[in-house]
């Protein structure tokens, strides 16, 4: 039988709200579930509920919890870059509620996903990532992912030439939005291009911290657990995330590393929200949180 204890963590400067999940027998380590903005502990179709009872029965304790500023904690907002702290109060309440735990996987998704990489290495009670669409847009991201995923597929539909033949096709209105996301995508990329050779040339530690991509980069790279990443077949972050893979050989050969293992699940959108996607979400979280190949 599991537990299910609401909570309140005090911190320094927030007062945080969370569910904390323990089963009878426990097992394994324990899952933290960081909520990605705008949503709350709950989840999108009840996601992280029906993700935290799952991993319960299988006898994994698991803490849900809203940061400051979202769902139930009040607070001033922030964002998923500066979360740190919360997470660090989290983990620090959730030994407190479960006796003897093991450690702790961080399971992200979205902008989660991203927090859970800035955090994986300073702590050495994180054994494990689990991170799901990872949040890496940009505007010219954004505009390229669109240009290839989007209107390339229209492209092929045959619906979309139905209506072109029929004259219902809105060709003024759509010709205008390809060429505004063709502008955006090039002049993005090449102000992207002359930043990353002026960086090349210059001693980011002595002048600004690195932007958050790279700092999800270098918490990947350094980080020494087992990271599952996990991706929808059907979703325009997810498919962002790959392009700028494809476009990295650093990111290519950080995820090529033996600790990580990916998960692809073909036709899900971005929150999982049927049975059958969630299901293998459960499956590999557990797997990996127990270890098992």
């Amino acid at each position: 039988m599991t537990i299910e204890k609401a909570i309140t963590m005090q911190g320094a400067d927030s007062t945080l709200v969370g569910i904390v999940h323990t089963p009878e027998r426990i097992i394994g380590p324990g899952v933290l579930i960081i909520v990605g903005g705008p949503q709350t502990r709950v989840g999108s179709h009840r996601q992280f509920v029906l993700l935290a009872r799952a991993l319960a029965d299988a006898g994994i304790p698991v803490m849900r919890f809203d940061y400051a500023g979202m769902g139930d904690s009040p607070g001033q907002a922030k964002t998923f870059e500066d979360i740190d702290s919360d997470i660090r109060l989290a983990l620090d309440t959730f030994y407190d509620e479960v006796e003897h735990l093991s450690g702790v996987v961080l399971w992200g998704l979205c902008d989660a996903a991203s927090a859970a990489l800035f955090y994986g290495l300073t702590d050495d009670r994180v054994k494990g990532l689990v991170i799901l669409n990872p949040w890496v847009r940009s505007e010219a991201g954004q505009a390229r992912a669109y240009l290839k995923h989007y209107y390339l597929t229209r492209l092929f539909d045959k619906n979309l030439w139905k209506k072109i033949f029929r004259g219902e096709f809105q060709s003024g209105k759509a010709i205008k939005s390809f060429v505004d996301l063709l502008k955006s995508a090039f002049a993005k990329k090449q102000e992207g291009t002359e930043e990353r050779r002026e960086a090349d040339t210059t001693d980011h530690s002595a002048v600004c911290a690195p932007g958050f991509v790279e700092r999800m980069l270098q918490g990947l790279q350094q980080y020494r657990g087992r990271v599952l990443l996990i991706l929808s077949g059907d979703d325009l972050t997810a498919d962002e995330f790959r392009d700028m893979v494809k476009a990295s050989r650093d990111w290519r050969n950080a995820l090529q590393s033996e600790k990580v293992q990916t998960l692809e699940i073909k036709e899900a959108n971005h929150t999982f929200s049927t049975q059958a996607w969630r299901e293998q979400v459960n499956v590999g979280t557990r797997d990996l949180v127990l270890g098992k190949k």
